[in-house]
């Protein structure tokens, strides 16, 4: 039995400032076969990672094609998305015949000329293999789950939780359903539920920690073999944007229909009930500063690197400097012009530093202030659930009573590494600001004794009305307040 394997992926914001192109997937995940590290899979890199440690024990052939995985930004250059699917479909050619296919995608890739990506290559993949090999896919839920890569393949798992702590998890399952098939011991049927809505889903609160415990539940019993919800990533201007749930079943198509149905419906219920309330920067400073312990941990998503942001912006770090607060770190801030000129500074050394609100009006003024170099570490990564995320060489510098991360990689917060590589204790902190939507919460939601949400001027709008869709498909809530769910979908 012969696996294929490859990735490519990144999570396209249309509205970014930042276009995306070949370099940008250089400095993320840029392996050719074979190159894969051994130690941990990389973004979106897991069936690979996890078809590596099962081969010889299940008697399977795995073949590895490239992995191409950039942090999200804006569209994709054509040219060189092509050279990179081309690469990994002439490997695919190269190795048949193959039983399945392994690949590792996110779902909210687009580029110039092709605003589904992952839905493209797909097609392009059974094009080449036919119809009998089996085709498993694994996608991040801030996906755009599209018809035609439901078409295309024969399983498709999403990650259940956000933050996204189980990617090695849900790529056992794509391959442990895969192979299943392959054997002739299932007959998977997927079924989508289409929720026609735009909202964020933490599973780190109620009442999606809920939800996805029971959905975990219901794998494995009464036929049903998978249950994925694509939380939908809001900020691409694609037709298919919006919430869907979907079920694979072993062989019932009725079976899958019913409880697609029925979760989809739930999913309409929670319209609004999901997401914790933001407050302006004055308001969410304010009442961390007041809380009685530490550390606060105040989340700015709307600078959010993972959203395609350029995680710039100055907004809550000027007011920190202003209000004179005391005891505080904030992460990371992406300007590698700084960060060379604090290495060239030197540890210890105190000099006047522009930094910050570099890209666009989205990012502020930059900061013009004296400061300190606290920390200086090269080639620096932090921890996000069982993978590595480089964030390059990073600067610490004190301004006040504000340590600031700055990073030459441009990546949201995730890991304690982030302020711990430089010698910035987040535990000890009164506040923590990290620049980030949710995936933050992995690490510092054990930490904190409180976290709040502010509102920057960040292009990541937390009101879905205020993005200037023109392709979505309407009507879709909160964009349409009496949008009807669509339902099952085919």
């Amino acid at each position: 039995m012969r696996l294929f394997t490859a990735t490519l992926a990144t999570e396209t914001n249309t509205f970014s400032p930042m276009p995306t192109s070949l370099d940008s997937y250089r400095e993320g995940v840029f392996y050719r076969p074979g190159e894969h590290p051994t130690d941990a899979p990389r973004m979106c890199t897991a069936p690979l990672f996890v078809g590596r440690a099962r081969a010889k024990a299940e008697g399977f052939e795995l073949i590895e094609g490239s992995c191409f995985a950039a942090s999200p930004a804006g569209t994709t250059n054509r040219a060189d998305y092509e050279f990179m699917r081309d690469e990994i479909l002439g490997q695919l050619e190269a190795a048949m015949p193959v039983d399945g296919i392994l690949f590792g995608l996110h779902g909210a890739m687009v580029a110039h000329g092709y605003d589904d990506v992952e839905g493209d290559i797909i097609e392009q993949a059974r094009a080449i293999v036919g119809p009998k090999c089996v085709i498993g896919v694994e996608l991040d839920p801030h996906c755009h789950l599209t018809m035609k890569r439901i078409t295309n393949s024969d399983i498709i798992v999403l990650y259940k939780e956000f933050p996204h702590t189980d990617v090695v998890e849900r790529a056992e399952d794509v391959l442990t359903l895969v192979l299943a098939t392959l054997r002739g011991q299932i007959k998977p049927v997927m079924s989508v539920y289409d929720c026609r809505q735009i909202q964020s889903y933490p599973t780190t609160i109620q009442p999606m920690r809920g939800l996805v415990d029971r959905i975990m539940a219901m794998e494995g019993k009464d036929g049903i073999l998978s249950v994925s919800i694509a939380h939908c990533f809001p900020y691409a201007d694609v037709a298919e944007l919006g919430s869907r749930v979907l079920v694979i079943a072993d062989g019932d198509k009725a079976k899958a229909d019913a409880l697609a149905t029925k979760l989809g419906e739930e999913i309409v219920s929670l319209r609004g009930k999901t997401a914790s309330p933001s407050f302006d920067v004055p308001t969410g400073v304010g009442e961390g500063r007041a809380f009685n312990d530490l550390p606060v941990v105040i989340a700015d998503p709307a600078d959010n690197a993972g959203g395609g942001a350029p995680s710039d912006n100055t907004d809550v770090l000027r007011y920190l400097i202003a209000e004179k607060v005391e005891n505080a770190c904030l992460g990371p801030m992406w300007d590698p012009i700084a960060v060379r000129l604090c290495f060239d500074a030197g540890l210890g050394a105190k000099f006047a530093l522009r930094f910050g609100g570099k890209i666009a009006p989205t990012s502020g003024q930059p900061v013009d202030a004296m400061v300190e170099v606290i920390g200086l570490k090269r080639d620096a990564w932090q921890s996000f659930g069982p993978t590595q995320v480089p964030v390059g060489d990073c600067a610490a510098v004190r301004v006040g009573g504000v340590d600031v991360v700055l990073i030459a990689n441009r990546t949201q917060a995730t890991g304690l590494e982030l302020f711990t590589n430089l010698g910035i204790d987040p535990t000890q902190k009164k506040i923590v600001v990290v620049k980030s939507t949710n995936h933050f919460m992995a690490a510092y939601g054990p930490i904190a004794k409180k976290v709040i949400y502010v509102e920057s001027s960040g292009p990541l709008r937390r009101d879905h009305r205020k993005v200037p869709y023109t392709k979505v498909e309407r009507p879709i809530w909160p964009l349409d307040a009496d949008a009807m769910p669509r339902g099952l979908i085919h």
